[in-house]
């Protein structure tokens, strides 16, 4: 089973309380990654996707497109590929001449040792005097098919391992800008100096620091095993096909997840545990012991509270606790957030410090959304208006700060004039859509209403603005049938809790004129309040 789509999901907080929550079957697999029991992170891949980030094809040349300076590229899949002449990277005259060496079957392909690299591509050349149409080309996928797009691809193969990316015919050493200690990078460098093959470069993850030798030639050897696998699959190549996949579905994901501070991970299925474990066996033996079966008769997700947040975080209105909420509307071309203050801002003299305190609170969110949605792309926001410079400088500051535990790339541009907040966001997968929607049971299925595991989240928020903002002591609420009984029944009811919580008086009501997700406020007087 393969899900090499989510090779380069995580880079974590150190500070936080990781779990991973896998549920796989036949059809698809599911990955649910909560920082401090909260969902932070959703992927989904079916059984069906073929192609993913990180494989590694030979394909044919199908049309080259002078006027955008790119070409067509017929992988054996259900769409072409497209590569534009940047993306062939400058070494691609050296990747062309292995890939027909390493075909024609010549020896000692695996080593580039005595491997002599062709000119550089020049930036401001022509694809067409590169590729011809009918030409064989060795290309990776950068980003996965996209709606009516075809992946796309990328000349400059590379192999990413847990602490080190492998690049062939590119003799040097990088070490990640995240690792600061001039003493460290040069530690690693010298490391690196004495163990990596001749014609090959390595760029050192962040995650390297402070390894020693034995780890990093570990991952070399492994990522150097790829290599060698891609050798031998060119030999027997005469068209189009796929000649590397990413590794399996555990593997991919625990590559870049598995940290220090990952406590937790449980699994459904046997298979997929199996891969866990033997992966985590081999690069942190120490850590074994966190891989658990999970085997109870509740589905994993229901257990671990993730469909819960699901049905709360994925819906077109998202509410925040606070009673503030966001429009989301994705499109073809852009993802729109519209901020809703809900019953928060109120007039006078602390409207402005209000306005703030909701964007605050919707930026905090946002951010969640777009790790959890994995949107990509062009993002904007329209935040609540505010008239002060430094809140709009402020919110921007923080914003920046919590984008940055994001390990998609992404640039943040301050608020314009407008009040709107434009965000770019590496897509290199469709975004993940989940359908929150329910079937009514009183239209039979011709229509479709909120999860109602929402509605009560909505009564909770109208309840609490009522006690605090309006100082009421004294509520009825009216339900229908069905939601009364959820809220009311049991010694330790949810009404009972809200109450304590709250500390008010608090009737419910049930009533078969109410649809089933309808509900109503009533203060002591008996007068309806309008929410």
């Amino acid at each position: 089973m393969h899900v090499a789509s989510l090779c380069n999901l995580f880079f974590l907080l150190k500070t936080m309380n990781n779990e991973l929550i896998i549920s796989a079957n036949e059809n698809d697999i599911q990955l649910a990654l909560l920082e401090d029991k909260q969902l932070v992170e959703l992927h989904k891949d079916k059984a069906g996707n073929k192609v993913h980030v990180g494989d590694v094809y030979v394909g044919k040349v199908r049309k080259i497109m002078p006027g955008l300076n790119a070409a067509f590229i017929d992988v054996g899949e259900e769409k072409d590929g497209f590569v534009h002449y940047l993306d062939l990277g400058t070494n691609y005259g050296s990747v062309a001449k292995y890939m027909k060496l390493a075909m024609n079957g010549d020896s000692n392909m695996s080593t580039l040792k005595n491997f002599k690299n062709e000119p550089t591509l020049e930036k401001t050349g022509n694809l067409s005097n590169v590729l011809k149409v009918g030409q064989l080309v060795l290309a990776q996928v950068a980003k996965e098919p996209i709606s009516t797009k075809g992946p796309k691809l990328s000349g400059d193969i590379s192999f990413a391992g847990r602490y080190l990316v492998l690049s062939p015919f590119i003799n040097r050493i990088s070490i990640s800008q995240k690792i600061k200690g001039s003493e460290e990078r040069g530690r690693l460098r010298r490391l690196m100096q004495s163990i990596k093959p001749e014609g090959f470069g390595v760029i050192v993850r962040t995650v390297a620091e402070g390894k020693n030798v034995e780890e990093l030639d570990a991952d070399l050897r492994n990522l150097m095993s790829q290599w060698n696998t891609l050798t031998q699959q060119l030999k027997t190549i005469t068209g189009p096909k796929k000649v590397l996949s990413e590794l399996n579905t555990a593997s991919a994901l625990l590559r870049d997840v598995l940290t220090d501070d990952f406590n937790a991970i449980y699994v459904d299925n046997e298979q997929v545990c199996n891969e866990v474990r033997q992966y985590i066996a081999t690069v942190a033996p120490e850590k074994v012991d966190i891989v658990h079966p999970y085997k109870l008769d509740t589905p994993i997700f229901e257990q671990f509270g993730v469909m819960r947040d699901i049905r709360r975080a994925f819906g077109r209105i998202v509410t925040i606790r606070s009673g503030v909420y966001l429009y989301i509307e994705h499109t073809e071309a852009m993802h729109v957030i519209d901020v809703n203050s809900g019953n928060h801002i109120k007039s006078g003299t602390g409207q402005e410090d209000t306005a703030l305190q909701v964007n605050i609170e919707s930026a905090k969110e946002i951010a969640r959304q777009l790790r959890l949605r994995d949107m990509g792309g062009i993002i904007i926001v329209d935040f609540v208006d505010m008239l002060k410079a430094e809140h709009r400088k402020e919110l921007y500051e923080f914003m920046t700060k919590e984008m940055s535990h994001d390990k998609a790339r992404h640039t943040i541009l301050p608020l314009s004039k407008f009040g709107l907040m434009q965000i770019t966001r590496q897509r290199v997968r469709p975004a993940v859509e989940v359908d929150v929607q329910e079937k009514c049971p009183f239209c039979d299925g011709t229509g479709t209403i909120k999860s109602s595991l929402v509605v009560v989240d909505e009564i909770e928020s109208n309840l609490r603005y009522l006690m605090s903002s309006q100082n009421e002591k004294k509520l009825t609420i009216i339900t229908h049938p069905y939601v009364y009984a959820y809220l009311t029944k049991g010694l330790n009811s949810i009404r009972r809790r809200w109450m304590l919580k709250y500390k008010l008086r608090l009737t419910f009501k049930p009533s078969e004129s109410y649809g089933l997700l309808e509900y109503k406020f009533f203060n002591a007087s008996g007068d309806e309040i309008s929410m």
